[in-house]
């Protein structure tokens, strides 16, 4: 695992950078998870092997520091990438973010796009108001959350995913839940349907219909759906997100609406 510290966050940001050929593909994860236990077993997947591919922790998440004063905005996420990317050397990458990681990746995009040369996002937070988890973070003051709210958060979670909300830092996980529920302003939405990079979003069948989906298709952007998922995709169903996954890498013209029918 590779470090580097960010000034302006006063902090350590740590990614997993494992060597390949082509076009790097940089992978960001949801609120409260990681990248290095969201990704390992899709990156090695048959199909996803032998790319360059950087596997971020956000910071406030999984093996990367906690710094008190870190906003948890979704630009300041964006920001601390986009200084991964640049100390790596890294232009025109493949951004892969799901949920929260899929809105940082939005705005990552916009406010660097030489470092960006497509854009692939998995239920990402297109809306302000935010998702089932940052709604019911963001409700509470984030002494609350910090005092007894993250507990009882813990234990109504899914084993899997509790595993990873463990590791992250509750004051970070309870300012990004603020963020995603008041939304970026211009909002991620409307910044994903101008971005001029290709795109395509990634959605689970038990999602359906999306929040934004509907502006998404009228911006004529693809949807590929992972059948047997919701938004726990990345764990519901792992073959069918690398199917899903591999059909938005592989065509040439990831922009033509209604491109690709559901994977099956």
């Amino acid at each position: 695992m590779r470090s580097l510290y960010v000034p302006s966050a006063a902090a350590h940001v740590r990614w997993i950078d494992i060597p390949g050929e082509g076009a790097p593909h940089v992978y960001l994860h949801g609120l409260g998870s990681a990248g290095s236990a969201d990704f390992p077993g899709i990156v090695t997947h048959a199909g996803l092997a032998g790319r360059r591919t950087i596997v971020v922790d956000l910071l406030g998440h999984g093996f990367s520091d906690r710094p008190e004063g870190f906003p948890g905005t979704l630009e300041a996420h964006a920001d601390t990438v986009a200084a991964v990317l640049d100390h790596c050397a890294v232009r025109s990458a493949v951004l892969v973010g799901h949920s929260m990681g899929g809105a940082a990746a939005i705005l990552l995009a916009a406010r660097r796009p030489e470092l960006c040369s497509r854009v692939v996002v998995a239920e990402p937070n297109l809306l302000a108001g935010g998702g089932l988890y940052s709604r019911a973070i963001a409700a509470q003051s984030e002494r609350d959350f910090v005092g007894h709210g993250f507990r009882a958060l813990l234990a109504g979670l899914v084993p899997e995913y509790a595993a990873r909300m463990r590791t992250a830092d509750p004051a970070i996980v309870h300012r990004s839940a603020v963020h995603l529920v008041r939304g970026a302003v211009p909002g991620v939405a409307e910044t994903f349907h101008g971005l001029p990079q290709p795109r395509v979003l990634i959605v689970g069948a038990r999602s359906r219909p999306y929040p934004g989906e509907d502006g998404v298709r009228r911006a004529g952007i693809p949807i590929v759906e992972v059948p047997d998922a919701d938004h726990h995709m990345l764990t519901d169903d792992v073959p069918g997100f690398v199917a899903a996954l591999l059909r938005a890498l592989a065509s040439d013209h990831p922009t033509s609406p209604g491109l690709w029918q559901a994977v099956r």
